[in-house]
């Protein structure tokens, strides 16, 4: 098969620049080593959109902040994910952090963030913040930041681009890149694509992806360091402790513990940051007693009256950082012909993706290539909720199918007609967590205590899978091995 382009990475990088090429008259596809999209630092961040007042001007960052968080504005009601223009403001108390906070003015002025304001007194910071500690009495806020469901976000991108023609290939890992002549031959575990050119949106890994179309000269690769992130997620009856995103100063190791509400109604709290440097840390997501102590006792300086004991769960996100390189790395190879690298893509990468896709077509037509948008294409809108239905557009609905009459997430509302068309979404949902990244099943206080199990089984009946072969998540994430009484 050959391809105009081909994106290595499922990722919100790889999704939005799959939906920005396939407006255009381009042979597209994307390849990802998971069995679904948004599977790594996608699915586990803080899902904030970020005004941009953080980066420095003149960095790639400041201006793709700016430019994607104004996108994903323009997008969410038209795509219908979940997002809400919250706000953000960053508080501080000391005179190193009032300082701080007219830094991060000016830098938003110098980058266009609309809006920003220094609230100078500790009456205006409670006025915005009503929960935020004593002695907070100087902070930066940011009317134009967001929240969002960051799955969602990357689903609303992938499902438009598939729709639009994007070929997408899942547990397909790219294990070898040769160049012959002006194209790349690229070999998976499903076999060989050729391709005109390549984005390389492949995250924590995106370094390997490199050394492998470098070949000898693996030298000239960058090196990515992972960061892990880890975090809180709250019930909802903790979610009215904020009313927008609220951020301490930052410093030298990220914008610190932030603590905010989710567009799900919960309480987010985290991250730290843990940089280790090594291979099996580009893939450790685990959470640790020492890392939550101290997520725990940092947030409680700005908002101390949360309640950890409301705590549904912990995760943990591994981030792209580029050693001694402070911004996204965002070119064509100086070695490889039609060969780009979105790398580094840390915070805001998540506000900042929806910009991408305009940066590949600017090196793409740099390098030569013709495009020609199309006459005509396809939106896809992710489909209302049933628990976000007026009465009457639920009865409409039940009359219409009545498998919306069966709730199997209670604490959600999700009916068992909305966990089927997840299955057979345009890019399906084929695990339990792809289903509650589509619908939000097992998002609620039990975590799936209630509904997985009913999940299981409609995988089961639906895509007729053996027990074996329905997984938690990643393939292989077995939630049966075997019957009971049952002889050897």
């Amino acid at each position: 098969m050959h391809y105009d382009v081909v994106i290595v990475g499922g990722g919100i990088s790889g999704c939005s620049i799959a939906y920005t090429l396939s407006q255009y008259q381009l042979k597209v596809a994307l390849l990802e080593k998971e069995n679904d999209v948004a599977m790594k630092t996608t699915k586990a961040n803080s899902g904030i959109i970020h005004a941009g007042y953080d980066p420095k001007p003149g960095t790639k960052m400041a201006r793709l902040n700016v430019r994607g968080a104004a996108i994903v504005h323009e997008l969410a009601p038209k795509w219908n994910f979940r997002y809400a223009q919250i706000g953000s403001v960053v508080v501080g108390q000391t005179e190193e952090e009032h300082r701080m906070i007219n830094e991060l003015y000016r830098r938003g002025i110098a980058n266009g963030v609309p809006g920003l304001k220094i609230l100078k007194t500790e009456r205006e910071v409670h006025a915005v913040e009503p929960y935020l500690a004593p002695g907070m009495d100087y902070a930066l806020y940011a009317p134009s930041a967001a929240i969002c469901s960051p799955w969602e976000l990357c689903l609303a991108f992938a499902y438009n681009a598939k729709v639009n023609g994007v070929d997408f290939y899942f547990k397909d890992e790219v294990e070898a890149i040769e160049k012959k002549g002006d194209t790349y031959l690229l070999r998976g575990k499903q076999g060989e694509i050729e391709t005109d050119a390549v984005i390389n949106a492949a995250g924590v890994f995106a370094d390997r992806i490199y050394e492998l179309a470098l070949g000898k000269d693996k030298d000239k690769s960058f090196h990515i360091v992972p960061c892990k992130g880890e975090y809180y997620l709250l019930d909802k009856e903790e979610g009215h402790l904020t009313n927008t995103v609220v951020f301490q100063c930052p410093s030298k190791v990220g914008k610190g513990v932030l603590v905010s509400r989710t567009v799900h109604g919960n309480l987010i709290v985290g991250p730290n940051a843990d940089f280790q440097d090594n291979l099996g840390a580009k893939e450790d997501v685990s959470t640790t007693a020492d890392a939550l102590r101290f997520i725990r006792e940092t947030s409680r300086r700005s908002v101390p009256s949360v309640d950890f004991g409301t705590n549904i769960r912990n995760f943990s996100g591994v981030r792209a950082t580029l050693q001694n390189y402070n911004d996204f790395l965002i070119e064509e190879s100086p070695y490889l012909p039609k060969f780009y690298n979105f790398a580094g893509i840390k915070s805001p990468g998540l506000s900042s993706a929806a910009a991408f896709g305009e940066e590949a077509l600017k090196m793409l037509e740099a390098s030569g290539v013709k495009l020609e948008k199309k006459e005509h294409t396809e939106t896809y809108r992710l489909p209302k909720s049933f628990r976000d239905m007026t009465l009457e557009e639920q009865e409409a609905a039940l009359k219409q199918d009545r498998r919306y009459g069966q709730i199997i997430c209670r604490c959600e509302t999700v009916p068992e007609a909305e966990i089927i068309a997840a299955m057979h979404a345009p890019i399906p949902g084929t695990t339990i967590d792809a289903i509650k990244r589509r619908c939000n099943a097992g998002m609620g206080r039990c975590q799936g205590g209630f509904c997985g199990p009913k999940i299981f089984h409609l995988l089961m009946q639906e895509l007729h899978l053996p027990y074996s072969e329905v997984y938690q998540d990643r393939d292989g994430s077995c939630v049966v091995v075997g019957k009971t009484k049952e002889g050897k």
